[in-house]
């Protein structure tokens, strides 16, 4: 009997232990790291979001975005991070509140207090596509251009600090291309009026309607213009609407939506009105952006994908401030 009521109880016991709810193994929480090592940034890239934002038009829109979240390890003996707080803190930060700079400090301070045993500072970026309604230079059109942005923000206890990256396409023309192909429509025209020492305006205007008038073309490319910004002074939302038309303002020949034959014709002449090396674009973005206040910083690098060549020509500015940015 005794034998009898040994299994009864091994049984119960047996059972009761496989009803118990499971203890899973936690490594990051119960061993410590084998190299004893601060990091300054532990964390995840690639982040699929969908953002809550207000377009152009003044319209709630949901924009998909890629993010990059992190914390640093300042505990040296922390084996690691607890990476899906940083992942469920963003999905539920952006799914409830529009994107903006509150949002993101939020965030930031989500990740800290998630991990405040090992954390004292975070860091968050975010890529998605803003999309802009243009309007044709001169006819009643318009369409929608697309600008690819990055916000990254870094903060502690103390601060945040905001940057906003952006790329402008535009087109430039080669100021040396233009001044060759002058110079061949010079001699083209020399040898058509050569012999006659007075042409009537209207043979020279009649001239230089003809192909034979176009000696030569100079050459131009469509360009890049990467602009980041750190920002002094953040409101309710990123000003990247302003960042954009100071540019292009700036540089005068942002590529076109939809047109007509005369915005095409107006696009020719702004060509041809504001011809740029790289390096005067780089310039031109330069003097843009040393007159907008809420910017402490600017990094600016623009690349003209060369029609002539098979490479680029780059250049890069930086405001020059201390511990700022460095080309």
């Amino acid at each position: 009997m005794s034998e009898l009521l040994s299994d009864v109880l091994n049984l119960a016991q047996a059972q009761s232990a496989f009803d118990a709810p499971r203890v899973l193994p936690d490594v990051t929480a119960d061993s410590v790291a084998a190299v004893r090592r601060t990091l300054d940034r532990v964390g995840m890239s690639g982040i699929e979001l969908v953002l809550r934002r207000t377009d152009s038009d003044g319209v709630a829109v949901r924009v998909p975005a890629r993010a990059e979240a992190a914390v640093s390890l300042d505990d040296a003996e922390a084996k690691g991070i607890h990476m899906s707080r940083l992942f469920l803190r963003l999905q539920e930060e952006f799914d409830r509140r529009d994107f903006g700079p509150a949002a993101v400090e939020d965030v930031l301070a989500g990740f800290i207090k998630s991990h405040h045993e090992i954390s004292r500072s975070a860091f968050l970026a975010v890529d998605f596509e803003h999309l802009v309604r243009r309007p044709s230079l001169l006819s009643d059109l318009s369409g929608w251009r697309s600008y690819p942005v990055r916000i990254e923000a870094t903060g502690d206890a103390v601060e945040t600090t905001h940057v906003l990256r952006v790329r402008l396409t535009y087109s430039s023309t080669c100021p040396c291309s233009a001044a060759l192909s002058r110079q061949l429509v010079q001699e083209r025209f020399s040898q058509a009026f050569g012999e006659r020492t007075t042409v009537p305006v209207g043979d020279v205007a009649a001239w230089l309607g003809t192909q034979q008038a176009i000696a030569a073309l100079p050459h131009s490319q469509r360009s890049h213009a990467d602009v980041a910004v750190r920002l002094n002074r953040i409101g309710d939302e990123y000003p990247v609407d302003r960042i954009i038309e100071v540019c292009e303002a700036a540089l005068g020949t942002a590529v076109q939506t939809a047109v007509k034959r005369v915005d095409e014709q107006e696009f020719a002449r702004r060509n041809a009105e504001q011809l740029m090396f790289c390096e005067d674009a780089a310039r031109l973005l330069a003097e843009a952006l040393d007159d907008v206040g809420d910017v402490d910083d600017y990094h600016v690098r623009v690349r003209h994908l060369e029609s002539l060549h098979p490479h680029d020509a780059v250049a890069v500015v930086t405001k020059g401030v201390e511990a700022g940015f460095r080309a």
